[in-house]
Formats: C-alpha cells, structure tokens, sequence
C-alpha cells in the first residue's frame, strides 16, 4: 500500500509516544501498561491512538512491538520499523532506549521548520552505521519513504549497492553544486551541468569534500556544528552511583561486612582491635 506523508500533527504525537515509552520504560513499567496509558494521552485528533491499539493487540499476541508497526505500513514507516526490529532481535546489541530515542528526534525533526530530504537522509544513515545496522535493508527502508522525490528514491537505492566501494563522502560530494563548481572551474566551462539531479546543496558538498578518505563520523558531526543537522542519539554509560538503587548498595555493603567477620572467624577468631578506642590508657590510680 502506498504511503503518503503524515500531518506535522502527527509526528509531534508520535515524538511525544516515543518519549514517553522510553521514560517508563527505564522505570521498569511493563510495555503493554505503557500503551494503555498511552493511548488515553495521545490526541484523538491524530490517528496514533488507533495504532497504539493495534499495536496492543500485537504485543499479546506476538511479544513484539515491531510486528505491529510492519503490518500499520500506512502510518508506521519502513525506517521506523526496522529500527525497532532490529532493538527487538535476539542476536542484536543495539539497545531498545537508544531506538526509541532515535525514533523520538527523527519525528521531532520531521515536525520542524528545518526538515529537508537532504538533513533526514544524513541522520538516517548516521544512525545505521553508527550503531551498526546493516546497510543492506537499512537503506532499503530509507528508500521507500514518502518524504523522498523519485530522484531521491533512486539514488538512495543505487548507492545501496555502492556502499563498501565507495566513501559515503565521495556518494555525497559527487551529487553536490559544490562538484559542479569545481568541475566547472577545472575545466574552464561555466555552462557544465551533470548529467544527473543534483541532491545536496553546496556547503554540504563542500564538507563532504573535506572528509574524503576520513571517517564518515567526522563529517556527520562537521554537518551538525556547521549545518545544523540532527544529531544522532547516543547511549550515555550510566554512572556507578545510578546503576544500584541506594538502599541496595546500602544492603551489599552490610552484607560485605558480615561475610568479612566470618572468614576472619574461621582463620582463629574475630579482631576486635578496630573497634577499640584509640589512645585510651587505663590505671590503677585513682586520680
């Protein structure tokens, strides 16, 4: 079924879904508890709370989130379900927050002023290869979004292909006016145009120029100071102090202690020297 582009309505609901899924879900709430909830605070205006109750259905029937969304072709993107599919694998690292929280800025973005084919298509494949994806099906999913023209639907299959041969620099200096500058100024034809559509505008050409033969995370990060990009979700190492709950950490720690006095009991008896006062003397004179 064809898909057309959603309403800025709905991707500012589906931000908020995503958000808040994410939020209770570090607080250890059960996945269907969180949709219930979800379904009542999202605005009946948009067709979220529909999916919401679909995707309900799914996960007590399958266990999987993303089984629901595969079958809501018409509302959920191919991008969006496979990020969640790929959180949901059994044999994948990719953490199920960090899929959440990409999905949460993706539809921020799309709601925003600033939103451009070039600016989505950058974060997207930023996401697959920071967290190690797959580039096969992940592009594949980029390229059946609505958002992109035709020009762009092809081109982002082509490079399917191209991708392990070629720098994904070089893939974006080449579709850029800034190369049709320099082919122009190198030739000395002012009237030089490609023979194929354009795609990026000539700063993002001329950042890429400045990162061939470079990681390509120097340049998504030079996108984002310079440009303005999004910026793809991290996952944060969480601090020591937040990994156990204090009154845990409180209860280990006793329970370090008591299994210290022991061992010291079995190797001939417990020293109570530490607990002596320091410094005191005692004598028989009584003044």
């Amino acid at each position: 079924m064809a898909q057309n582009v959603l309403s800025k309505e709905e991707y500012i609901e589906q931000a908020y879904f995503f958000r808040v899924y994410r939020e209770r879900l570090e607080n250890n709430t059960p996945s269907q508890e969180i949709l219930a909830g979800l379904k009542d605070e999202v605005l009946t205006t948009t067709k979220l709370p529909l999916a919401i109750d679909f995707l309900i259905g799914e996960i007590q029937l399958n266990g999987r989130l993303s089984d629901g969304m595969a079958r809501l072709k018409h509302y959920f993107l191919p991008f969006q379900t496979y990020i969640i599919q790929m959180a949901e694998d059994d044999h994948s690292k990719f953490d199920f927050r960090v899929a959440l929280k990409i999905l949460e800025r993706e539809a921020e973005f799309r709601s925003s002023e600033e939103m451009c084919e070039a600016s989505l298509f950058v974060y997207q494949f930023e996401c697959l290869a920071r967290n190690r994806l797959g580039y096969d099906h992940g592009i594949l999913a980029i390229s059946e979004d609505p958002a992109y023209s035709d020009e762009w639907q092809q081109w982002i299959r082509k490079i399917r292909f191209e991708l392990g041969t070629v720098d994904f620099a070089d893939l974006v200096y080449l579709r850029s006016d800034q190369h049709v500058e320099d082919v122009r100024r190198r030739t000395n034809n002012p009237e030089y145009q490609h023979s194929f559509p354009t795609l990026f505008d000539r700063d993002t050409g001329r950042i890429a120029r400045a990162n061939l033969n470079k990681d390509p995370l120097y340049m998504f990060a030079a996108l984002q100071r310079q440009l303005g990009y999004p910026e793809v979700p991290k996952l944060r190492p969480a601090e020591q102090s937040q990994m156990l709950h204090p009154k845990l950490e409180a209860r280990l720690q006793r329970l370090e202690a008591r299994v210290a006095l022991l061992e010291q009991e079995e190797k001939g008896g417990i020293d109570l020297s530490e607990f002596y006062e320091k410094g005191g003397q005692f004598t028989d004179d009584p003044m």
